[in-house]
């Protein structure tokens, strides 16, 4: 078994940190992360992503520390990846606080459609032939 991590790994130990001790600070979690991680061997760039976290935040959150983690293995500084881990880490954390699930229903200003249902509606009566339309339209609907 090979003791290089991968990005998600080190994000999922962030996560197992913050669960095992809800009151740590993210420097305490940033400085945990450098002690068990520092020395090893660092990630692979082709694996920089934290992918299950796709549905539980807009992705401009959760990888908002990407480019410090990349910088980080790039520059062989685990200071500096564990920073953009907690970047990170915190987006996610906070998201849910601050606004809820991105999927959230009761979200209206989520609904990326609604702001352009009228001009979708225009260019579809002008372009599209009346049977087309209507089929689109039932497809849609049912």
């Amino acid at each position: 078994m090979s003791d290089q991590a991968t990005v998600s790994d080190i994000f999922r130990r962030a996560l197992a940190i913050r669960q095992s001790n809800a009151n740590a600070s993210y420097k305490d979690i940033q400085s945990q992360l450098v002690t068990e991680f520092g020395g090893k061997p660092f990630p692979l760039t082709a694996f920089l992503t934290i992918p299950e976290y796709d549905n539980v935040a807009p992705e401009e959150d959760w990888t908002a520390g990407l480019p410090v983690v990349l910088r980080g293995i790039q520059t062989e500084d685990w200071k500096e990846l564990t920073h953009g881990i907690i970047i990170s880490l915190e987006q996610v954390e906070n998201y849910p606080k601050e606004s809820g699930r991105e999927d959230d229903p009761q979200k209206e200003w989520r609904n990326r459609h609604k702001g352009i249902a009228e001009a979708e509606e225009i260019n579809l009566n002008k372009w599209m032939p009346d049977e087309l339309l209507a089929m689109a339209k039932k497809n849609v609907s049912s």
